[in-house]
């Protein structure tokens, strides 16, 4: 008799591979989508004002990012399918909010919903041998940054028109992403492998102990935190700033956060790897939060445009 082997079998691999692949990609086009017009959305409902919009808008987006860390570890590969049907659902809620409450439950909902990408990624891992995986996960990579790329022009063009058809396309995109999984997605391991509970993996502040263990991963974890405390503060306040200091509309919002998605794109698909073996991994992370840190004063300096003086 044969030995067991813990190596998925090369259809299971490639159709769960394909399927992340995709989920990934409408997901964050989706995300994509709604970024120039949440803001504005929010601001309809506060009577167009912007100081008031944009301390909800943060509101929200603590909320989104809260139930992100609460639920991502709750959730597991078979809840996937139901994260993208769920997720559907929530951008026609949206869609259809009639009072900033309503909207607010949905983005609630939606940042539950979303869990399903990390999940997505552990699913990743189950079914991938190791030595494939770093080129898959680059694949998967490669895969966000395109639906960051495309969602924000999609977005701002369609929010353009009405603010709500970004929700609208949302949905749709996400009930494709299910019905797509529900005919191709297998199982990512076979019953005898699946583990009878994971609640003792719930808990979000788990990975503490890890940081015990291991002091220099501490260090890493305080920098990107940082990190993405700032790139947070300036989504929550870039698309009212830009329309409140420069007169942009939907549409140029859009474009320019799909110019910021490419250039990520360019940086992290081709100039990382040259220069990380040239100059180290420490040097590249010091460069890269350095050049951040003058893109963050960049912002804070430049002038006024004419359309903003008039």
């Amino acid at each position: 008799m044969a030995e067991p082997t813990t190596t998925p079998a090369p259809s299971v691999g490639r159709a769960a591979f394909t399927f992340i692949l995709i989920m990934v990609a409408l997901d964050f086009l989706a995300f994509g989508i709604i970024v120039p017009v949440l803001p504005d959305l929010i601001r309809r409902f506060e009577g167009g004002d912007f100081a008031r919009a944009s301390a909800i808008t943060s509101y929200f987006g603590f909320a989104w990012n809260a139930m992100q860390f609460i639920f991502s570890p709750l959730l597991a590969p078979p809840v996937i399918l139901i994260s993208c049907f769920g997720l559907s659902i929530d951008y026609v809620f949206m869609a259809l909010a009639l009072s900033l409450r309503w909207l607010f439950v949905g983005r609630i909902i939606s940042g539950i919903t979303a869990c399903n990408v990390a999940t997505g990624f552990a699913y990743l891992t189950d079914v991938t041998p190791p030595e494939e995986r770093p080129k898959k996960f680059g694949l998967i990579s490669a895969a966000f940054g395109l639906g960051f790329v495309i969602g924000p022009a999609v977005g701002g063009y369609l929010g353009n028109i009405n603010l709500r058809f970004p929700f609208w396309a949302d949905a749709a995109l996400s009930l494709a992403n299910a019905v797509y999984g529900f005919f191709i997605l297998p199982e990512s391991l076979p019953p005898e492998r699946r583990s009878k509970s994971a609640w003792h993996m719930a808990n979000p502040l788990g990975s503490m102990n890890l940081f015990r263990s291991h002091r220099e991963l501490a260090g890493l974890a305080i920098v990107m935190t940082l990190y993405y405390l700032a790139h947070q503060s300036l989504q929550t306040v870039y698309v009212l700033y830009t329309e409140y200091r420069y007169a942009w509309n939907q549409r140029d919002i859009g474009f320019s956060l799909a110019v910021v998605g490419v250039s990520v794109a360019v940086v992290s698909g081709v100039l990382v790897g040259p220069f990380v073996k040239r100059f180290g991994e420490r040097r590249s992370l010091l460069s890269g939060l350095f050049f951040g840190v003058l893109g963050f004063a960049g912002f804070a300096l430049v002038s006024l445009s004419p359309a903003a003086d008039g």
